[in-house]
């Protein structure tokens, strides 16, 4: 096989990879965040079986989402599960549909307790989602920036301009890491789901 041939396997087998770390990373996407995910994972607090059990939580969560028509079409659901805490942010049209999706994410094997951040609403258009990826990319940078905060123990997901952190973190973290996000410009809220260490 001439070199080539094997640059362009490499380059399919790094596709690959990467499509996959996003998807498992919820967050389908954006593929250089989910690459991001995948190399903080072996920095990651939590056990590889406690990381797989999330993942598989995150997939079982949308599957289970995605099997009823009504939901899928009319909600915008994104979970993220940390240690089977399961946060849920996105929109619904209203209440019913709303209690349909977390009665739904409730049967979901693993799931200990859930983040209800649900909005009655919209779903969001393209562009918001554009900007909830910037602003995610930025409070992960300034999270890494700073020496007082482990960066790649915290989870950052943005909807809507605002900013939830989950994660394993020392109390004194926890504090530090709300404030860094609250003040990166176009941050509208910061709400924690930490578990404290």
């Amino acid at each position: 096989m001439n070199s080539y041939a094997l640059t362009k396997l490499s380059l399919k087998k790094l596709a690959i990879i990467s499509a996959t770390v996003a998807i498992l990373q919820g967050c389908v996407g954006v593929a250089a965040v989910g690459v991001a995910g995948g190399i903080s994972a072996a920095n990651d607090e939590r056990s590889i079986g406690a990381q797989i059990d999330d993942q598989t939580i995150e997939i079982s969560a949308y599957a289970k989402l995605a099997e009823q028509e009504g939901l899928s079409k009319q909600t915008r659901v994104q979970v993220t599960s940390i240690n089977g805490s399961l946060l849920v942010v996105g929109q619904a049209p209203n209440d019913y549909l709303r209690d349909s999706v977390l009665k739904t994410l409730n049967q979901v094997k693993g799931v200990k307790r859930i983040h209800n951040q649900l909005r009655i609403g919209n779903k969001t258009s393209l562009a918001t989602r554009s900007h909830d990826t910037w602003l995610t990319s930025k409070v992960k940078t300034a999270l890494f920036a700073d020496d007082n905060v482990r960066g790649n123990n915290i989870k950052v997901v943005t909807e809507n301009g605002e900013v939830f952190l989950m994660g394993l973190v020392s109390q004194a973290e926890a504090n530090k890491a709300v404030d860094i996000a609250r003040n990166v410009s176009g941050v509208n809220r910061v709400f924690k789901a930490f578990e404290y260490q």
